[in-house]
């Protein structure tokens, strides 16, 4: 499982390592892994906007995005399904 790590102390591990210290001593320093850090520093630069990427303010919107998406996929299918078994029963006699 991820840890998660409040805010202040990943600003203060970027901060850090923007002042010209290396990742990986400051990883060993505060026991994360060098690649954490190095995804910390990646995120900061797409919110920042320095870096073209998905904002960290935006993933929850995309999510739900994606899940509104996944339904409605599932209902057309649905209806088509639906609209193939009619096209194919027998007319009914009246």
């Amino acid at each position: 499982m991820a840890n998660s790590y409040p805010p202040e102390f990943r600003w203060k591990v970027l901060a850090l390592v923007a002042s010209g210290r290396p990742v990986v001593k400051v990883a060993a320093e505060f026991g994360i892994s060098d690649q954490t850090i190095y995804n910390w520093r990646r995120q900061h630069l797409a919110d920042s906007g320095q870096l073209p990427s998905v904002a960290s303010s935006t993933r929850p919107e995309l999510a739900a995005a994606l899940d509104q998406i996944t339904e409605l996929e599932a209902e057309l299918a649905n209806r088509r399904r639906a609209a193939q078994l009619l096209a194919m029963s027998p007319p009914r006699s009246a």
